[in-house]
């Protein structure tokens, strides 16, 4: 069984807790979520990716990366620093996230970045959970998600509840699989190969021509430098997609400035 299997596992146990009628209920009451799309294809106009700065503890191939920061007091860095939206991992068992870090940011800490959802979602329960917590836009990955039936019910889901979906594809195959999705608008290239966990910007440079124009792209994974950024604004990268190299920096300031394109002054 590998990582992604597991983890697929754990959340059925974990959906098998959640109350799908409660939680729908609940995001339909929730406020409106906050136009992502638009937040992070802004930038494009100045020939730059914007930068969706992520709140992340660990990660199952790398182990423990930050588990001291104050994820609150980081957030407010990214904000402040050019980042144009914050992905909030919120898995508990592998990534060392909690769901409650979201709804805290949203409705408590008044993020004014939009927010993003980034687990494994495989339920409309999840869903539901997702915009009652105060997400602007949720992840789908592709690779989690096999049943097209699902995959597309799951996104036609997420957008009837005004959501953003990002999604998440690693090669030809799922790219094709994502197209086929109806009104899909940004799609996310994983540069980390999920049998190896080898990471290619290699990924993006070759699967971004299978994508329309009008379709937002945003590249993750393996992104760690401004020649990095350069790289990607060449083919037209809308945003990338960073956690690892800003939360193990030990400048974090200027490690999302320089992502980001903006020169900001570090604190």
């Amino acid at each position: 069984m590998n990582i992604l299997e597991k983890i697929i596992l754990q959340k059925r146990i974990e959906i098998a807790a959640l109350d799908a009628p409660i939680l729908r209920r609940a995001a339909e009451s929730s406020p409106v979520p906050r136009d992502f799309l638009s937040a992070i294809k802004r930038q494009r106009f100045f020939s730059r990716p914007s930068l969706i700065a992520e709140l992340k503890r660990a990660s199952p191939s790398k182990g423990i990366l930050a588990s001291h920061l104050d994820l609150f007091q980081v957030a407010d860095i990214y904000a402040q620093n050019g980042a144009a939206a914050i992905s909030v991992l919120t898995d508990e068992k592998f990534f060392m996230g909690k769901l409650e870090t979201l709804h805290d940011l949203r409705f408590t800490r008044n993020s004014i970045l939009p927010l993003l959802r980034k687990d494994f979602i495989i339920d409309e329960a999840q869903v539901y959970e997702s915009r009652a917590n105060g997400a602007d836009a949720i992840l789908l990955i592709a690779a989690a998600l096999i049943d097209d039936k699902l995959f597309a019910s799951l996104h036609a889901c997420a957008i009837n509840l005004g959501l953003t979906v990002l999604v998440e594809v690693h090669d030809e195959a799922e790219t094709e699989r994502a197209l086929k999705l109806q009104d899909v608008k940004l799609i996310g290239i994983n540069n980390r190969n999920l049998a190896t966990f080898e990471v290619s910007l290699e990924t993006t440079e070759r699967l971004r021509p299978m994508i329309p124009a009008e379709i937002g792209v945003v590249a993750e994974s393996g992104i760690f430098s401004a020649q990095d950024v350069e790289r990607l604004a060449i083919i037209n990268i809308d945003a990338i997609l960073v956690g690892e190299a800003l939360v193990t920096s030990n400048d974090i300031p200027a490690k999302v400035s320089e992502l980001a394109g903006i020169n900001v002054q570090s604190s």
